[in-house]
């Protein structure tokens, strides 16, 4: 902490006159002040602590010592720009890269995850030449202008703004509530031949693509998970169109799935995209950032004759840092945690959907969980203002939980992975007991006789092996009020 510290009111103060008036800051009718934190665990001014639930940054956790040391200790010796030689860089390029698909093998450094996703488009349009975009509806890529532009959670709050004309919007793969639902016989490739009906019209009218970008897991657009071959089928169309697959791993990537340490391997072993970018959760809140893709790909973009480098990326202190967070991962098996504590989490959940009638759906992958209120199940009709009820109470138990999607009413958990079953059980008392008070507020019961339905037939095209469905099968038991 600095040496002065300041009264809350003058930091809010302060921050008005001299902060832009577009950042905005959670909980902005009684925002916490944070100065501190630790594990799971942000303290305020006052010493109170909070189970923090939100920060996906801080991956092995706020301030992990081994992460903090080996950030130190390199800046003690060294940090310099990344076009000296210096061995961090290619040991970290290393070892990231042997977390992935072979064919994955070229490293770009960057410092933040809207860096590398806007250098993925760069790399994607060099390629072949081509300029047509194709991104999901409700994505969210980054702040940098060319980001905007295939974010539609973004670009869509803007009024009076027309959409980039090589940028093209598809169907997000939401089994819950999107076009195609649970109940569809094969929604994967439903929502893949969308994008195919895209590049279609694209090729009619004389535009060629250059990629197809998707979060591999939907975060600010509602924790959606894509139904398994959705990809694959995808990633082929855009291929035979002559362009390439990116991946954005930025919020979900480095094991917070549970069963694999990238979110695109849910989709099988069988799919590996072109591009992967990655921000956030590698440095635990350092600020560095990566884009890996092919050899094909790397060389066509040096073809351009443009020399690339980044004055910071990829710095000494940065791989330091980086290669920490790789060895505390595997020395807390916390990918291994992610799935433990996220397979408890979601089947706590599941049994608050069974009580409750303003949860509507519960999904997830590991440590990557989302609950959808909605007001009426059969209509789906969103329980937004009942979702920033649920966080502003959780707020006053001491729990930072957000909400987030179209609607804003899909609670979102993504914790720093050293989550705990008790941490778990902990949020979900709370959430059981502000959901019960609001219903009874508002009127609300579920039927006398509710069947949960089986969902495991429904949902199989989403559930990867080795881990159940985000959807646990209730086994059509039956619910008595």
């Amino acid at each position: 902490m600095s040496a002065e510290i300041l009264d809350k009111n003058k930091t809010i103060d302060l921050r008005k006159k001299h902060i832009g008036p577009s950042c905005k800051i959670f909980f902005s009718h009684d925002p916490i002040k944070i100065v501190q934190a630790k594990g799971q665990y942000m303290y305020d001014e006052k010493g109170q602590r909070y189970l923090d639930c939100i920060n996906n940054v801080a991956h092995v956790g706020h301030c992990h010592p081994d992460v903090v040391k080996a950030g130190a200790q390199q800046m003690e010796l060294l940090n310099t720009n990344s076009r000296f030689l210096h061995d961090n860089l290619v040991l970290y390029a290393q070892r990231l890269q042997a977390t992935l698909p072979d064919k994955l093998s070229v490293c770009y450094f960057v410092n933040s995850g809207s860096e590398a996703n806007d250098l993925a488009l760069r790399l994607a349009q060099q390629y072949r030449g081509h300029k047509d975009i194709i991104t999901l509806d409700n994505a969210y890529h980054g702040h940098v202008s060319s980001l905007i532009d295939i974010s539609p959670y973004k670009f869509h709050q803007l009024s009076g703004v027309e959409q980039n004309p090589f940028v093209h919007v598809a169907p997000s793969p939401d089994v819950y509530r999107g076009k195609y639902r649970a109940d569809h016989p094969d929604p994967a490739t439903a929502y893949a031949d969308e994008v195919k009906d895209i590049i279609d019209k694209i090729h009619k009218k004389g535009g060629k693509i250059a990629a197809f970008i998707a979060e591999s897991l939907q975060s600010c657009g509602g924790q959606v998970i894509p139904p398994v071959g959705y990809f694959q089928q995808v990633a082929e169309h855009v291929r035979k169109a002559g362009g390439i697959f990116i991946a954005d791993e930025v919020q979900v990537g480095f094991g917070r799935v549970g069963t694999h340490f990238w979110a695109f391997q849910l989709q099988g072993e069988d799919f590996v995209p072109d591009i992967v970018t990655m921000g956030k959760p590698i440095g635990n809140g350092h600020p560095m950032s990566c884009v890996v893709t092919t050899r094909e790909v790397a060389e066509a973009f040096m073809s351009s004759g443009m020399e690339y480098f980044n004055t910071f990326g990829g710095n000494p202190v940065s791989c330091a840092i980086g290669l920490a967070v790789l060895d505390v991962i595997v020395k807390e098996d916390l990918q291994g945690n992610a799935l433990r504590v996220g397979g408890h989490l979601i089947n706590l959940l599941e049994k608050q959907k069974a009580k409750h009638p303003l949860i509507g759906d519960i999904r997830g992958r590991g440590l990557f969980v989302g609950v959808e209120l909605v007001k009426d199940r059969l209509k789906l009709t969103p329980a937004t203002a009942e979702a920033q009820e649920v966080i502003y109470q959780l707020k006053k138990d001491h729990i930072l939980l957000s909400a987030d999607g179209p609607h804003r009413n899909v609670l979102k958990f993504k914790p720093p992975m050293c989550f705990t079953m008790e941490d778990a059980d902990l949020a979900v008392e709370k959430i059981d007991h502000i959901l019960t008070e609001l219903e009874d507020a508002l009127g609300l019961k579920l039927p006398n006789r509710v069947t949960i339905e089986n969902e495991c037939s429904k949902r199989k095209v989403s559930a990867p092996k080795h881990q159940a469905s985000s959807h646990i099968c209730m086994q059509d038991k039956v619910f008595f009020h």
